[in-house]
């Protein structure tokens, strides 16, 4: 009886899905009909259509729960882009998250809580839609529904290891006064979050957001980025906070084919708007590397204050990418946390019949700032390998060894990235 409830759920979840899916075909085939008659014609297309199909197998074995996790996705993401015509463009995606197999996961929103969390609910939506105007090459202005990342994406990202996207229904301006400097703000009411329409957290309404991101590449030192953001959001208003930080990166030759790397980073965080919390806290960042030959080397020393009661949080980010690929940290604890790390990487070059294949390993040692407590460590290993320009595999592992903080989690992923 299960088997037959459970292929009766897939036939209708794609029945819905056939539904939405073919009411935007229907749509597209409006614009692409007279396209693709000019096409026939010989006539340039004045848009550039693009598709990128994604599947992912990832597992997951978490100590406090009865089930390891399975899950089998497939996202699907097309769009148009058109040629600009008196600095005006436009840019309309659509996505489809599609479940192939069984439901042995946790998506945050079907409710099977024995499984670990997999955030990756299926669904069909829009992912960005905006319109872009460029009246020069100093000055772009853009309204609509954009994916943001600035910097390393450690307070800004699209999140775009998950498979739908986190974006911002916005306004935003780049300037970009004389060479080597950029000056972005955007203004955004609303957050569409990684975890789709259904979820109670999907999406952040009414927000009062604005984010000032500032860049300038000077000779012979780095690139310095100074922000400031200002987060108001009600339906997250322990997220709710102002940054204001500053951060370098760059490069220094050494001799031969040996390059020093640098990357250090200073902010402070406080309280604001819907937020009831009164908190002052810091974060820091100082990671040295050396690369040669391929190979790549940084130490790392990431620290986001916590004083007992609040932790400096990054509710915008790309939290995968940082603090362990685990996920243990999406939200700072309390007491704050404490992430050295070591990171070493190989990419085969030119000549090597594995040309392109990257092979990358890290290591965390966690730990808090309020306190002396240990959190626990985890092992990060990575291989990516572009068999093509527009075909990639990919193949990642991640071991989070609990001391003090959350349990023991094991997680896999296998995935092949296929772009048009």
């Amino acid at each position: 009886m299960t088997r037959i409830k459970y292929f009766g759920g897939q036939h209708r979840i794609w029945a819905t899905m056939k539904t939405k899916i073919l009411s935007l075909a229907a749509g597209s085939l409006a614009v692409l009909t007279p396209a693709t008659a000019m096409a026939q014609s010989g006539d340039e297309l004045p848009f550039d259509p693009y598709l990128d199909l994604r599947y992912r197998l990832e597992v997951v074995d978490q100590e406090n729960l009865s089930e390891d996790a399975t899950a089998s996705t497939l996202r699907i993401r097309g769009g148009i882009e058109t040629d600009e015509w008196n600095g005006l463009s436009a840019l309309v995606e659509g996505e489809a998250v599609v479940r192939i197999g069984p439901e042995d996961f946790n998506d945050t929103v079907n409710g099977r809580t024995q499984f670990p969390v997999v955030a990756d609910p299926s669904d069909v939506l829009l992912n960005r839609a905006f319109v872009r105007w460029r009246p020069n090459k100093s000055v772009e202005a853009v309204a609509g529904r954009q994916a943001v990342n600035f910097d390393n994406q450690r307070w800004i990202g699209s999140v775009d290891w998950r498979q739908n996207d986190q974006t911002f229904d916005l306004a935003q301006i780049t300037v970009k006064p004389i060479e080597g400097a950029r000056v972005d703000y955007f203004h955004a009411w609303r957050v569409n979050r990684i975890f789709g329409p259904d979820s109670p957290q999907g999406i952040w309404r009414d927000n009062d957001i604005h984010n000032i991101h500032a860049t300038y590449a000077i000779p012979s030192i780095g690139t310095v980025s100074a922000y400031g953001y200002f987060l108001d959001m009600p339906d997250a208003p322990a997220a709710s906070s102002q940054t204001l930080g500053v951060r370098l990166t760059g490069t220094q030759p050494l001799g031969g084919e040996v390059t020093f790397l640098y990357a250090a980073e200073y902010a402070n965080q406080r309280d604001l708007g819907s937020n009831l919390s009164d908190y002052s806290l810091d974060y820091l960042l100082i990671e040295p590397g050396i690369s040669v030959s391929g190979f790549t080397a940084k130490a790392g020393f990431e620290r986001l204050e916590g004083d007992g009661a609040v932790g400096l949080q990054t509710p915008l980010a790309t939290l995968h990418a940082f603090n362990g690929w685990a996920d243990k940290f999406l939200v700072t604890p309390p007491d704050g946390l404490r992430d050295l790390y070591g990171d070493i990487s190989y990419k085969f070059g030119e000549g090597s019949a594995l040309k392109g294949l990257l092979l990358r390993g890290i290591v965390h040692d966690f730990g808090a700032t309020a306190t002396d407590q240990a959190y626990g460590r985890e092992l990060n290993l990575l291989a990516v390998y572009p068999i093509r320009s527009n075909i990639t595999l990919l193949a990642k592992f991640a071991h989070y060894d609990a001391d003090g903080f959350s349990v023991d989690t094991t997680k896999g992923w296998l995935q092949v990235q296929v772009s048009f």
